[in-house]
């Protein structure tokens, strides 16, 4: 039984759970942080249309997949106190082992699309990770800062996994954001106050 189904022009999106996680850095062994740093991630475990065939054309469940984007970049930003308050993102794909890393890539379009839409349209390139694994399997997600890419103070990580998913059929497709950067960063670089150019790099 399907949490969900829906269709936009495309392949349905089938929808097996939900997920939201929020972690809270205080320190990391140092002073404690005058504003703690939260992360937070959104997963979705999504039946995968084409898992044990080969499909050419992908774009389909691609565009279909755009509102769950939304919808996940939306809880995000809930959870972190609004869109002013999102610094750092994410994304990612597990396709379970009947299906390829492409059917994980079309999270490229959807995923980002969806975190910049709600986020006012940042110009930095949404990191992310992707993998073709085994039900239980956990990624670790690359964060940085959402307006320029240098900005060093923003490289983090955050692990996504879901315990039961994905099955060998499903994807999980998932999203994180942060309001801040590594607590004790100072490793120098581009701050984020200085950041000029607005060409998403710099």
């Amino acid at each position: 039984m399907t949490a969900r189904a829906e269709e936009t022009g495309g392949e349905p999106v089938k929808v097996r759970k939900r997920g939201l996680t929020v972690e809270t850095v205080f320190h990391e062994f140092g002073p404690a942080a005058e504003r703690p740093l939260r992360l937070a991630a959104a997963t979705a475990v999504v039946a995968n249309p084409y898992a044990g065939r080969y499909v050419e054309d992908l774009t389909p469940f691609m565009a279909a997949l755009r509102p769950l984007g939304s919808e996940l970049a939306g809880e995000l930003v809930d959870a972190l106190g609004g869109t002013g308050r999102v610094e750092a993102y994410g994304k990612a794909a597990i396709v379970g082992v009947n299906g390829e890393l492409e059917h994980g890539a079309v999270w490229h379009e959807a995923g980002g699309w969806g975190m910049r839409a709600v986020l006012g349209e940042p110009k930095a390139i949404v990191p992310s990770a992707k993998a073709v694994a085994a039900t239980g399997y956990r990624l670790m997600v690359p964060l940085h800062y959402v307006h320029a890419a240098y900005v060093r103070s923003h490289y983090n990580v955050m692990e996504v996994g879901v315990q039961d998913a994905p099955r060998p059929n499903e994807i999980l497709f998932g999203l994180v954001m942060a309001d801040g950067g590594r607590v004790h960063s100072r490793l120098g670089g581009l701050a984020k106050e200085a950041v000029s150019v607005h060409d998403g790099q710099r």
